[in-house]
């Protein structure tokens, strides 16, 4: 869908002019020119858009340790994050160090 639109943009700046083309479809001339230099070096393509990776965050705990840090929770409602991080890190439950945040 938004390959198609690109093309159409193309079709009408080569029909017309960059700058009604432009106009007509929204698009700042300086992203079109963007966009055509991509173009011109690597082929239409270039204007289909890419599948970004997920974010891999430096801070993730692993998914076992949050799993087991959520159904604790759930099982101790009463408890606060600070007790939940110190009862965790006692030998009783695995001793797991977490932050209270």
């Amino acid at each position: 869908m938004l390959f198609g639109y690109r093309q159409q943009l193309f079709a009408e700046a080569a029909r017309t002019s960059v700058s009604a083309a432009c106009r007509t479809f929204g698009v700042h001339r300086s992203t079109y020119y963007a966009w055509k230099r991509q173009v011109d070096r690597h082929g239409l393509e270039m204007l289909r858009p890419r599948e970004r990776r997920r974010p891999q965050m430096p801070n993730a705990l692993p998914k076992m340790i949050e799993e087991r840090i959520v159904s604790f929770s759930i099982a101790h409602p009463g408890l606060g994050p600070r007790r939940v991080a110190s009862e965790l890190a006692r030998e009783k439950w695995g001793a797991i160090v977490v932050s209270p945040n």
